[in-house]
């Protein structure tokens, strides 16, 4: 990381150790402070429930892997939150590639920036189409692969990577957040996506999109870094998102992907 990027740290998130609960706490801390991004989750929430009313259907458990600081059970109760790392704030200590649940027992898989963190995708994959009933399915957020997005997301984790050459979707991991590789939704649902769909033909891959909350996303700093500019500015910055709709291919900090298990398979 370079010297610029680590002054601009939040207290918080100079952690030596980024796997443990210490960083569900400092994250919260950030979070308790920092408006901007705050409404910048509580969007991607809604979005996720938007499109999975538009494109699931069925019935069964709705759960959120990795859920973080800002869980999706905050927009939607019913949802349950679960991470890797346990703590007390969330409902299920959840392994996304050992998943604890029943065949067709779960309707929704969530994932807000967790699914680079997958070791092993394909393991993950497999436990889906074991656990999901047919009609529901996974949605994910996850770092876009656009040009700003790639040349941002290269500078700014020492923890992890972005490469959009791996040849291998399987990257060796030091802990649940350290060793990832930020551009695996590229590899697997772009580059790769005759493969995945080969592979998995359970899946069908419905809906992927870029998100537009990029200008206030990166100017609120995440929950990693400082805020440079204040919250009085969010109306302005909405507007210029919407301006630059056209352009968010090419500006898009993250993106959302729908996969929904085929009925009938």
């Amino acid at each position: 990381m370079g010297a610029v990027t680590n002054l601009l740290l939040e207290k918080e998130a100079r952690l030596t150790n980024l796997d443990g609960e210490a960083r569900l706490q400092a994250h919260a801390a950030v979070l308790a402070r920092k408006r901007m991004i705050s409404d910048v989750f509580k969007e991607m929430n809604q979005t996720f429930l938007f499109l999975e009313a538009c494109y699931l259907k069925g019935t069964g458990l709705r759960v959120e892997l990795g859920a973080g600081v800002f869980p999706l059970c905050l927009t939607d109760p019913d949802v349950k939150s679960s991470d890797l790392v346990p703590s007390t704030q969330f409902d299920l200590v959840v392994d996304a590639q050992h998943m604890q649940f029943n065949d067709g027992e779960v309707k929704t898989l969530f994932g807000q920036n967790c699914f680079h963190h997958f070791p092993e995708p394909r393991k993950f994959f497999k436990e889906a189409r074991r656990v999901l009933a047919p009609g529901g399915g996974i949605l994910l957020i996850e770092p876009y692969y656009g040009p700003f997005a790639s040349l941002l997301y290269k500078r700014l984790f020492a923890s992890e990577g972005f490469d959009k050459q791996a040849a291998a979707w399987e990257v060796p991991m030091q802990g649940p957040m350290s060793g990832a590789n930020q551009a695996l939704s590229y590899l697997v649902f772009v580059r790769d996506r005759t493969a995945f769909e080969k592979e998995f033909p359970e899946f069908e891959l419905v809906m992927m999109k870029p998100l537009r909350s990029y200008a206030r996303y990166l100017l609120s700093g995440g929950l990693n870094f400082r805020q440079l500019v204040p919250d009085l500015m969010v109306p302005l910055l909405r507007w210029c998102e919407l301006l630059l709709a056209p352009f968010e291919t090419l500006l898009a900090l993250h993106h959302i992907i729908v996969l929904r298990r085929r009925e009938g398979t």
